[in-house]
């Protein structure tokens, strides 16, 4: 256990690798991504392509290759992005040339690095920030994030001569897709429709502690015929600034604004959570109506740091027990275990037992945030033992809390806004992100098979 967590605090503490290693590469000035230039590539017949060209979607694969190399010629690959607070997010990896002088990801494994094997977006998922426990977060889904790539000759951990660059830009808006904010009594949200008129199924996306207005993956969503609607309920705007108390009748409000859309077709909508969300999710199909379909990923079937509130009844949050926090070797909180059981806190159980809807829980096995796999199980044995349909649970191993879209690097360890320190997230970064390829596959089937819609 603790070998796995100091392997967690490694792999997240790459920021201390990234400054000195990069620091010692030769040849042309460093990647900077700064709006400036990066000086030119050496004279070389070598160059570098993306497939698609210059840019894509962010949950869209990449074909990245290599030409014009000496046959078997050893190369280092680098990546780069830089987040909308200017943390800088990197990955590299050694490369051999085959006999040809071609150099394709698909086929040629990478030898060490950031990672080792055949990884073909390996230079994407396994990047690390040049920042101790952060995350990547995308904020404004009308600009992209914008990718360096470069190729130099030879291996670290001195890299020679940059041979070629290119910039990609990753998209979070498909052509098209129309982004609307929602300021509607009290809701406060924007509305994704996809390019033509509809109406398309529609979901409400909610996202976890931290609060505030995130919008990446109900953009993404939209471009797959889906009417998402990214919902704030707290920290932002005029909403509450804590989670102390959760009111139903608000999410109520927000459910059926998105009912009585004209583009958005009944007779019921879809719900999408994660985390804070998914926790939220659950009591808003105990609660509300018109809710057919919901996946959540990595939530609690027990309110957590805050009482959930509907008409004349309550869901108080679930005890915290300080001394089950566990303390790693680097001093980071564990608080997988802090958390009383809800079959012993009746009192902060979901009443998921009056749901109707049809559940999808997408699980993390290394969830160190709280026991998901654990609150996915209880939660089908009490819709079970009331005559509901059983719902489908499907568990990663080796994969943490933070499920994002397609490849978005893992993060283990970060600030967590509750806690109010650093805690430790868990999952492994290769499995993490096979599992996020997988669950992003997996939840818009069942909302295609639930609400409607081409899949």
């Amino acid at each position: 256990m603790m070998a796995s967590t100091l392997a967690v605090l490694r792999a997240c503490r790459l920021y201390q690798w990234s400054l000195k290693r990069w620091g010692r590469y030769s040849g042309p000035p460093q990647l900077r991504l700064s709006g400036r230039s990066v000086g030119a590539p050496a004279r070389t017949t070598a160059t570098l392509s993306l497939e698609p060209a210059g840019r894509s979607l962010c949950d869209e694969p990449l074909r990245i290759a290599v030409r014009g190399l000496a046959p078997e010629q050893p190369v280092t690959l680098r990546a780069a992005l830089r987040d909308e607070k200017g943390a800088l997010f990197r990955a590299h990896a050694r490369y051999r040339a085959d006999a040809a002088g071609r150099l394709d990801l698909e086929r040629a494994p990478a030898l060490g690095g950031s990672f080792a094997g055949l990884e073909p977006m390996g230079l994407l998922w396994a990047m690390q920030p040049d920042r101790p426990f952060w995350r990547l977060i995308k904020r404004d889904v009308q600009t992209p994030f914008v990718v360096e790539l470069e190729v130099l000759d030879g291996h670290e951990p001195e890299p020679g001569t940059l041979l070629a660059r290119a910039v990609h830009e990753r998209h979070f808006l498909s052509p098209g897709v129309r982004r609307l904010p929602v300021r509607e009594g009290r809701v406060r949200a924007t509305l994704f429709l996809p390019p033509e008129p509809g109406p398309y199924p529609g979901i409400v996306d909610l996202f976890g502690v931290g609060g505030g207005l995130l919008e990446y993956r109900a953009s993404l969503l939209a471009g797959k015929g889906f009417a998402v609607m990214a919902l704030a309920y707290y920290n932002y705007d005029d909403l509450p600034q804590s989670m102390e108390a959760m009111h139903m009748e608000y999410f109520e409000e927000a459910v059926n604004y998105l009912l009585n859309h004209p583009e958005v077709k009944g007779p019921g909508i879809g719900l999408l959570g994660t985390s804070k969300g998914g926790e939220l999710g659950l009591a808003m199909a105990s609660y509300l109506k018109g809710i057919t379909a919901a996946v959540i990923i990595n939530g609690s079937v027990a309110a957590v740091g805050g009482t959930i509130y509907y008409k004349e009844e309550s869901v108080l949050p679930v005890t915290i027990m300080r001394n089950r926090v566990k303390m790693t070797k680097d001093g980071i909180m564990d608080v997988v275990d802090a958390l009383k059981s809800p079959l012993e806190d009746r009192k902060s159980f979901i009443p998921v037992e009056r749901s109707d809807t049809t559940f999808l829980f997408l699980v993390g096995e290394d969830d160190h945030n709280w026991k998901s796999e654990f609150y996915a199980n209880e939660a089908s044995k009490r819709l079970q033992a009331h005559g509901k349909k059983k719902p489908q649970i499907i568990c990663y191993p080796e994969t943490g809390h933070y499920i994002e879209v397609p490849y978005f690097p893992l993060c283990k360890a970060a600030l967590h806004n509750l806690v109010g320190a650093p805690i430790v997230y868990g999952g492994e970064p290769r499995a993490h992100a096979m599992a996020q390829v997988d669950v992003w596959k997996q939840l818009q089937a069942f909302f295609h098979e639930h609400l409607g819609g081409s899949s």
